[in-house]
């Protein structure tokens, strides 16, 4: 019995002691929560009814660390995007130089290609500093021994002047012919580029009329190696198949000295191939990229102006 009287008296302390203590807590704000709003929950006892009021308690200010990083990274932005229309300028600058760099080559092309020409020179050192420049040779050609660079493609110089850095075809393929010539009054062998024949007419003897045998005077343009360009085959000797001009291969296999040069237009022997065949039009795209990179330069730089000076939201 005293046993019983002991716990009755310690349960109706402790109960007591619940129903006059009011426990408070306050959750942690959650995407469901109002910015400026703490919930409090009050429980006078676990048999009343749970109530809850709603505090309004504004939220303390940044602290002057935050606000200087913040204030830091948006001078580090605003600059860093500064360098998109600096960048876009410097890049259309550069494409007004190159394309004034290319037409002074284009230029200067043309006027080694249209000057008188002048005797051919043995020296190779000499040679090699007289790329596009007109020379005259006279003697006699061996068509025994010519070689065929193919597929090509006839050059019109007038209309690939109008389609400078266009890929276009004039849909015919060919060849052109490649010929050792021996000089007469130089008394070497040299390799002279006759000119483009079509398809039909590869072969020697669909083209009898134009294989001459007496001397003749050729006028052409000198041609230095070539280097073979990637995705290029390579040349087929055997075949008699090439693809690009390699002078000392083609020397080996004629005999002559590799001093190569294309005879012009006006070397043409009637029904044999058609001279001419130098391409001096190189891609001028150079006012395409000035524009476009000039284009992004004023858009990105009125867009920084809009976000960093007037402030507006983007």
């Amino acid at each position: 019995m005293n046993n019983l009287r002991i716990i009755l008296a310690f349960s109706n302390n402790t109960l007591r002691i619940i129903q006059t203590n009011t426990h408070t807590f306050v959750p942690k704000r959650t995407l469901f929560a109002s910015r400026y709003t703490l919930l409090s929950r009050s429980y006078e006892c676990p048999h009343q009814a749970l109530r809850g009021r709603v505090l309004n308690v504004p939220l303390r200010p940044k602290s002057t660390t935050a606000a200087q990083a913040e204030k830091g990274d948006d001078i580090f932005l605003k600059w860093f995007l500064l360098l998109i229309p600096i960048t876009t300028f410097g890049l259309g600058t550069w494409q007004v130089r190159r394309r004034q760099w290319k037409l002074q080559l284009i230029e200067e092309l043309r006027r080694l290609t249209t000057a008188e020409p002048v005797p051919l020179p043995t020296d190779p050192m000499e040679l090699k500093t007289l790329e596009y420049r007109r020379v005259k040779v006279r003697g006699r050609f061996d068509h025994s021994q010519e070689l065929h660079i193919l597929p090509r493609s006839p050059v019109d110089p007038e209309k690939e002047a109008r389609e400078a850095g266009r890929i276009s075809s004039s849909g015919e393929s060919g060849a052109n012919i490649v010929t050792p010539f021996y000089c007469t009054d130089l008394g070497i062998n040299i390799l002279v580029n006759r000119g483009y024949v079509p398809k039909q007419k590869i072969r020697p003897e669909t083209r009898m009329k134009g294989q001459v045998e007496e001397e003749v005077d050729v006028v052409g343009v000198v041609r230095l190696t070539e280097q073979r360009k990637p995705f290029v085959p390579h040349n087929n000797v055997e075949a008699n198949r090439w693809h690009y001009r390699d002078l000392e291969a083609m020397a080996r296999v004629t005999g002559a000295e590799p001093i190569f040069i294309d005879a012009d237009l006006a070397s043409t022997i009637p029904g044999g191939p058609i001279g001419g065949q130098t391409r001096i039009t190189l891609r001028n795209e150079h006012m395409q990229y000035i524009v476009t990179w000039y284009s992004l330069c004023a858009a990105t730089s009125y867009m920084w102006y809009l976000k960093f000076i007037k402030r507006v939201a983007l």
